[in-house]
């Protein structure tokens, strides 16, 4: 599915997410904690990037972690955004 840009929604003051129309496979559980930078799928179509690490009681199916999540909370701001997400390798 990469490349792939997506409209993503601002909550709780650290995550942006956005909801598929189709579901995705997921295998959840509970993580011991949520880091800047990770990716998880929440439910089956609900894409979540986080942006400050916190505690959560939440399941969720880990999708990936961002290399380098230096300023990722000054860069993605305090509203919606515009995101796109690549394999790293700069093709398509």
């Amino acid at each position: 599915m990469l490349p792939m840009t997506l409209n993503m929604q601002e909550l709780n003051g650290n995550e942006k997410y956005h909801y598929f129309d189709s579901p995705l496979p997921t295998n959840p559980s509970r993580p011991s904690g949520i880091h800047t930078g990770d990716l998880m799928l929440y439910g089956n179509n609900c894409l979540v990037l986080f942006y400050e690490d916190f505690a959560t009681s939440y399941s969720y199916t880990p999708i990936g972690r961002l290399d380098n999540p230096a300023g990722l909370e000054r860069v993605l701001g305090a509203g919606d955004v515009r995101v796109t997400f690549s394999d790293g390798t700069g093709g398509t």
